[in-house]
């Protein structure tokens, strides 16, 4: 099944690629590797500020990192031109903003992962990481990176 009908059946549509804010790019390729730039969470496009474990619970900081993972799609979309040539969503690195006593940063990390999942079926299955931090750029509550492997 084409990657862009079971978006659409999700009923997601992929936005384009944001405007890096600093001295960056949005993604490098090199061989059949794409590295996608950390991606902010987003709320009403404006960082989606809060802190887990402060501000913010665990359903809201998995509904910031899904969100965080369709700008990461749309993003990947760009770079590659078709998202049906991912062979494999190889990893995601998730940075959480957190308290020191927050200790769920993987399972906000999931609300990234199961969509991840969802959309590319097997080729989603990726390897992870998730770290909380005492701060992310503008206050944002999630932040995340992403590799995939072309065919």
């Amino acid at each position: 099944m084409s990657i862009y009908h079971t978006l659409t059946e999700l009923g997601i549509t992929l936005p384009p690629v944001a405007i890096p804010a600093a001295a960056y790019v949005p993604f490098v390729q090199t061989g059949n590797l794409v590295f996608l730039s950390g991606h902010i969470a987003k709320k009403d496009g404006k960082p989606w500020v809060g802190q887990l474990g402060k501000t913010m619970g665990t359903e809201e900081g998995q509904a910031a990192a899904r969100a965080i993972a369709i700008d990461l799609m749309g993003t990947l979309h760009a770079a590659v031109g078709d998202l049906n040539r991912v062979k494999r969503i190889v990893k995601l690195m998730s940075l959480v903003n957190s308290t020191g006593e927050f200790t769920e940063h993987h399972l906000v990390t999931n609300g990234a992962s199961e969509l991840i999942g969802k959309v590319f079926g097997d080729k989603g299955a990726h390897a992870r990481s998730a770290f909380g931090v005492a701060q992310i750029p503008l206050g944002a509550c999630v932040e995340i990176e992403l590799i995939a492997e072309l065919t």
